[in-house]
C-alpha cells in the first residue's frame, strides 16, 4: 500500500495558511483599533448629552435649577477640561454654582483617550429648564490623535437648553 496517502495538511501547506492569516491580521488590526477608539469618542459625547437631559430635567423637577460641570472626581468642579470627567448636580440653594448643600446626581470619569476643551467648564440650568447664560455655549471632545478624520465632536448648548452634536475635523 505504497499509494495510500493519509487525510491531513503537510507542513508546507500549514505554513502558507499562517503566512495568509498574519497578513490578513496585520491589516485589520490598525482598523480595528481606530474603531474601538472611534466608539469610545461615540461613548462619551453621549454620555455627556445624556449628562445635559439629566441636569435640564432635575432643574425643572426641583424648582431651583441644576448644572453640569467639569469635575476629575465627582466631588467638586475641579476638572481642567471637559476630557477630565463631569458631573451633574442639583443646585438646592439656587444660586447657580455647586456648593456644599447641593447634590450630586451622576459623575462620569473621563476616558483617556478622549480630552476636551478647556473654556466653558459650567453649564448652569434655571428653574425652567433654560440655561442661565444668554450665550450658546460649546462642548469639544475629540480623540487625543485622530489626524484629518472627522473625530471631534462639538455640543453647542443652546440658551433654551438643547444640545445640538456636530461632527468636525480634529483642529
Amino acid at each position: 500500500m505504497r499509494g495510500t496517502r493519509g487525510a491531513g495538511f503537510s507542513l508546507v501547506e500549514l505554513m502558507v495558511t499562517l503566512a495568509v492569516l498574519a497578513i490578513v491580521v496585520a491589516i485589520a488590526v490598525p482598523s480595528y483599533r481606530m474603531l474601538i477608539r472611534s466608539s469610545q469618542l461615540s461613548t462619551a459625547t453621549n454620555e455627556l448629552v445624556a449628562g445635559f437631559a439629566l441636569a435640564r430635567s432635575e432643574a425643572q423637577k426641583n424648582g431651583l435649577g441644576a448644572g453640569v460641570c467639569a469635575s476629575s472626581a465627582g466631588s467638586g468642579c475641579d476638572g481642567a477640561s471637559w476630557g477630565d470627567g463631569w458631573m451633574v448636580w442639583s443646585d438646592r440653594d439656587g444660586d447657580g454654582a455647586f456648593g456644599d448643600g447641593d447634590d450630586v446626581l451622576r459623575f462620569t470619569s473621563g476616558i483617556p483617550a478622549v480630552q476636551g476643551n478647556a473654556g466653558d467648564l459650567d453649564i448652569v440650568y434655571g428653574a425652567r429648564g433654560i440655561r442661565r447664560a444668554d450665550a450658546n455655549q460649546s462642548v469639544i471632545l475629540r480623540l487625543d490623535t485622530c489626524g484629518s478624520q472627522k473625530l471631534q465632536r462639538r455640543l453647542v448648548v443652546a440658551k433654551t437648553g438643547q444640545v445640538r452634536v456636530t461632527q468636525e475635523a480634529c483642529s
